[in-house]
């Protein structure tokens, strides 16, 4: 009885080191030098935001911001407006857009394998919210595997944060995307 006891309090403690520890796993902020940047589809305005950053800072000479083709936001395309925000940065000539056809980070990585082929790059630097980054480099690093991927969080305070237990929505994100994880690492991975 007390050998199981010990158990189970040594199991509770790890389960609550892995809580504890589970929204700072999900975050890889790795950013080095490459050929270019590429922001990827999803949340628009800090994932953008910390491209630039990263382009203006000379991480790389050209950055690709992954738009959803069919994506509408009232009337309008999502691609129209990202080339209007394109169009209002110094930055214009270096950036350049890739339109994402799929709904998933796996299709993503296929869309913009085709835009990154042109510029014959070799090193990519990803950017993506803080709490996306370990999935989408390890998807970004199977799915197209003749790139050098790096990657760079884009932070948003009011989704994720590692403490994630302080806020409803940090837990929601936190839950969210360890089903994502693992749903990629047991199941799409091999597919």
């Amino acid at each position: 009885m007390r050998k199981l006891r010990k158990a189970v309090i040594l199991i509770g403690l790890l389960f609550l080191i892995f809580l504890l520890t589970s929204g700072g796993f999900l975050v890889v902020n790795n950013p080095q030098k490459a050929d270019v940047l590429v922001v990827l589809a999803g949340e628009t305005d800090h994932r953008p935001a910390r491209g630039l950053e990263l382009l203006r800072q000379g991480y790389a000479g050209r950055m690709i911001l992954d738009v959803p083709a069919q994506a509408t936001i009232y009337q309008w395309k999502q691609a129209e407006l990202a080339e209007k925000y394109i169009q209002g940065l110094r930055e214009r000539a270096e950036i350049s857009i890739c339109p994402i056809n799929g709904l998933s980070t796996k299709a993503e990585a296929n869309d913009v394998a085709v835009c990154l082929e042109p510029l014959h790059a070799k090193r990519v630097l990803l950017v993506s919210s803080d709490y996306h980054t370990r999935r989408a480099l390890s998807v970004f690093r199977r799915e197209v595997p003749n790139y050098d991927f790096r990657i760079a969080a884009g932070y948003d305070p009011e989704q994720f944060d590692s403490h994630w237990w302080q806020r409803r929505q940090w837990a929601k994100v936190n839950f969210d995307e360890w089903i994502r994880l693992v749903w990629w690492e047991l199941i799409d991975r091999w597919r």
